[in-house]
């Protein structure tokens, strides 16, 4: 069926409502707008499955939400009925329709059979795959499009192990979603009903106290926050999410007295009023935040993106500016801190593990080795460190210390099998408070850092290229790189490229060195001679072709001057194909 006539299917379904099919009606003459709103499914990346809100196939409404919740409730039933009565915990941020996505995704699990657990607020990502685990549900699902722009929701899967949904398991229930022919199929229960037989349930507020516990088991110096909590001043935002109340809940609870929440950021608000992206990684988000740090001369400025699973850092560098950390850097920090701690007071175990990503930077995995502590690599997407963690927990190999990626996604402890936001923001509060008994300033820290074990800069690109001509664009670019990229960048050779398509390994010569063995994704890397590397993939939640760049110099001014002219000739590559 093509996009005419699936849009015209739209118009004539008895089960559309009237201000859908009004919605609709007004694009009538725009074939373009109707082709971008019909021209596929949507359908689930390495996040879920994510778009625009509005009427359309390629489209996040009720609709499209009820399909694919009826092809999760057959692809739960094949468990069968403990898998049913187990039932499916859902939660959701703050972002327009996310409410009346969860409600309706509860009611047709519910028209199904299937009992759920539906928080009665807005709630942060990590405690749903905690709560997932908590209550012994079949599934979990969460409605949030984390940090896109405000005209985008999304609806993430969890498996019953609190891990967003494998490659394998995504792909099943793709298949189940494509069996729903038509919306007449899908079975869903009204509200009273669907309470008073016991199917739909509230989250008691156990599970937040309970998630809210555990996290505070990663503090490690408690003792060193109560000595310097009169001095030691945060600022926090929340970038209009839902990180506000667990956020600073733990901060207080762990012994923070100095929390000053941006004012103009704290209410959550989908449509992200003070900000045009609400994401920690983007410097225009701490706009507000940096305003109030220096206005009250603090320590320490935090941001949690909408959803509460991805952390932004801000600090006061020895010179008494307000430096933003990158994502790397954050977890270059994190690593520094958690595992010298927990080595000095003898809590870090023989078989210790960190997990991180193929385009994340090698520096945080050179200071594990250096404490004993092994390293685990998978593909973007924290779903991919979460099922490493189920194996270290089936295969009773190792203990779980904390995984990252370059995107601003922590966890520290096992309590969750997804990225945490709330207790990254607690760990770096502490980690910083520690450093400033110590009279050191964060830069001073990564300088000694980057002294014992290189100067490494990272640096990202995104290019957006939106729609059907956009996913061409992409795939052309990907396949120029894959097929004719040159072997030398900058007059240095490229040693080996990385195909995680194929999953191979390559020389210089394109001969097969060895095997990857991660799954198969659609991404390339090339690393240099002095260990050095840029890789390239699309975005699985997001219109954009990502380019990652990691480089090694003799000096952070060395290794910048080198980042930015290899950007600059890899860019010049790029914009030329993709005219």
């Amino acid at each position: 069926m093509n996009y005419k006539e699936k849009y015209n299917m739209w118009l004539k379904d008895d089960y559309i409502d009237q201000d859908t099919k009004d919605e609709l009606l007004a694009i009538k003459d725009d074939r373009k707008e109707i082709e971008e709103r019909f021209y596929k499914d949507l359908e689930f990346g390495t996040g879920g499955m994510r778009g625009i809100i509005g009427a359309g196939s390629n489209r996040m409404n009720i609709y499209t939400i009820g399909a694919t919740t009826q092809g999760l409730a057959n692809y739960i039933s094949k468990g069968g009925p403990e898998n049913k009565a187990k039932g499916v915990v859902i939660a959701y941020d703050s972002r327009k329709f996310s409410y009346e996505f969860a409600r309706e995704a509860a009611l047709v699990l519910n028209g199904n059979g299937i009992k759920t657990h539906l928080f009665n607020e807005i709630t942060t990502t990590p405690e749903l795959s905690y709560a997932v685990r908590y209550l012994g549900c079949a599934g979990g699902i969460v409605v949030t499009a984390s940090h896109n722009p405000p005209e985008y929701n999304g609806f993430k899967v969890y498996s019953p192990k609190g891990v967003q949904l494998s490659l394998e398991d995504s792909e099943r229930l793709i298949e189940e979603v494509r069996k729903v022919e038509d919306f007449s199929s899908i079975r869903k229960k009204a509200s009273d009903e669907a309470i008073k037989e016991g199917l739909f349930t509230i989250v008691s507020k156990e599970v937040e106290d309970g998630f809210i516990d555990r996290v505070k088991t990663q503090s490690i110096y408690g003792d060193i926050i109560k000595k310097v909590s009169a001095d030691f001043k945060i600022v926090y935002t929340p970038l209009h999410g839902t990180g506000l109340r667990p956020v600073k809940r733990i901060l207080n609870e762990i012994g923070f007295k100095d929390i000053l929440v941006v004012p103009e950021q704290a209410e959550p608000d989908g449509n992200f009023p003070t900000v045009k992206y609400p994401n920690p990684e983007d410097k225009t988000a701490f706009s507000l935040a940096l305003e109030l740090a220096n206005r009250e001369k603090a320590d320490i400025a935090i941001a949690t993106d909408p959803d509460c699973d991805r952390l932004g850092v801000a600090f006061k560098n020895r010179a008494g500016e307000y430096i933003l950390l990158n994502g790397n850097q954050i977890g270059v920090l994190l690593t520094e801190y958690v595992l010298s701690s927990r080595k000095a007071k003898g809590t870090l175990p023989e078989n210790a593990a960190m997990i991180t990503t193929i385009v994340t930077s090698d520096l945080g995995v050179e200071i594990a080795k250096s404490y004993g502590v092994e390293v685990f690599k998978t593909l973007t997407g924290f779903k991919f460190i979460g099922e490493v963690m189920e194996q270290f927990v089936d295969n009773n190999s190792h203990k779980f210390i904390l995984g990252y990626e370059e995107s601003h996604g922590y966890l520290i402890g096992d309590h969750a099998r997804d990225k945490d936001g709330v207790g990254a923001s607690m760990v770096m509060a502490e980690l910083a408070a520690y450093y400033y008994s110590l009279g050191k300033t964060l830069d001073e820290v990564l300088e000694d850092i980057y002294k014992k074990y290189g100067y490494y800069v990272e640096k990202l690109e995104s290019i957006t290229l939106e729609g059907k001509e956009g996913m061409e664009k992409i795939e052309r670019i990907m396949n120029y790189f894959r097929e004719s990229s040159p072997d030398k960048w900058q007059g240095k050779n490229i040693v080996y490229f990385e195909d995680y398509l194929e999953q191979k390994q390559y020389n210089k010569a394109r001969n097969v060195i060895k095997s990857l063995k991660l799954p198969k994704s659609n991404v390339l890397k090339f690393i240099f001679e002095d260990n050095s590397w840029f890789s390239i993939r699309p975005s699985g939640t997001e219109p954009k072709i990502k380019f990652y760049f990691s480089i090694i110099g003799d000096s952070m001014e060395d290794g910048n001057a080198k980042a930015d002219a290899l950007i600059e000739e890899v860019l010049k590559v790029v914009n030329s194909i993709s005219k």
